[in-house]
């Protein structure tokens, strides 16, 4: 049962990847952590586990997603070269930082990261964006911070990624498309800094590499790796506004849930 539950989680966070460029970490890391709960894993790393894992799903499903977008041509491939040395350094300091922070603290610093992702969503600014992409130092700054909210959450930095490159006026969808581009970078140096601050921590999930759960990793690729590409083509034929007003209300849900337990 929980494995199939992991498979229909990569299915929807797949399709969400390719939708709204957001990775799907913001739905894996909680469902992993209610998982890993009933499997009795110490709280102590259990939301390091949920979040290791939840990147390194990231960094496969993007390049299923990353692939459709390209052939839309879509991806700003210049922003994400631009951006993508801050977000290499943030990806790791956040997984470095994470190992610092305790089980539950990790967790109730996710749930509150979600209520503020459920509110953007939901409440989020419709005004035309009127600003510019930053120099050399504002994408290393802006790339930093990114890279270390999202590898710190397991996320792929679509929440923060999308809004920062609707503000400096991009359009949506190629804002979603170069977002999914840039998960891969933030996915690829979180989780090698998630394996390397995880080896030999006990109380681990059996077949664990440091931080990264082995089955529940390749459970959600299964189906994540396909569906990517199915959101993906959906961005650009359908404005995404509704499902992201259902995600957003989804993700409230989740964030008490997390929060209360």
């Amino acid at each position: 049962m929980e494995i199939l539950i992991l498979i229909a989680v990569g299915a929807v966070a797949g399709t969400l990847a390719g939708l709204l460029g957001i990775g799907g970490g913001i739905i894996i890391v909680p469902v992993l952590a209610l998982v890993f709960d009933h499997q009795g894993i110490n709280p102590d790393v259990l939301m390091h586990v949920a979040i290791g894992t939840s990147l390194a799903t990231i960094a496969i499903t993007s390049i299923s997603s990353i692939r459709t977008h390209h052939q839309h041509q879509a991806i700003d491939w210049s922003v994400f070269r631009r951006i993508t040395p801050g977000i290499l350094v943030g990806g790791l300091l956040g997984s470095v930082i994470a190992k610092y922070i305790s089980g539950a603290d990790l967790r109730l610093i996710f749930g509150l990261f979600m209520l503020l992702v459920a509110a953007q969503m939901i409440f989020g600014n419709a005004s035309k964006p009127h600003r510019k992409l930053p120099g050399t130092a504002g994408m290393l700054i802006s790339g930093t911070l990114i890279g270390s909210i999202a590898s710190l959450m397991g996320v792929g930095g679509g929440s923060m990624s999308v809004p920062f490159l609707t503000w400096c006026n991009m359009a949506i969808r190629q804002a979603v498309a170069t977002s999914a581009a840039i998960g891969f970078p933030i996915a690829v140096a979180g989780v090698s800094g998630f394996i390397m601050t995880g080896w030999g921590v006990e109380q681990r999930p059996v077949w664990s590499l440091g931080f990264v759960n082995i089955p529940a990793f390749l459970s959600i690729i299964a189906a994540s790796t396909f569906f990517a590409p199915y959101g993906a083509r959906i961005t650009h034929r359908i404005s995404p506004t509704r499902l992201k007003l259902f995600f957003g209300y989804f993700l409230l849900i989740l964030s008490i849930k997390i929060l209360y337990d």
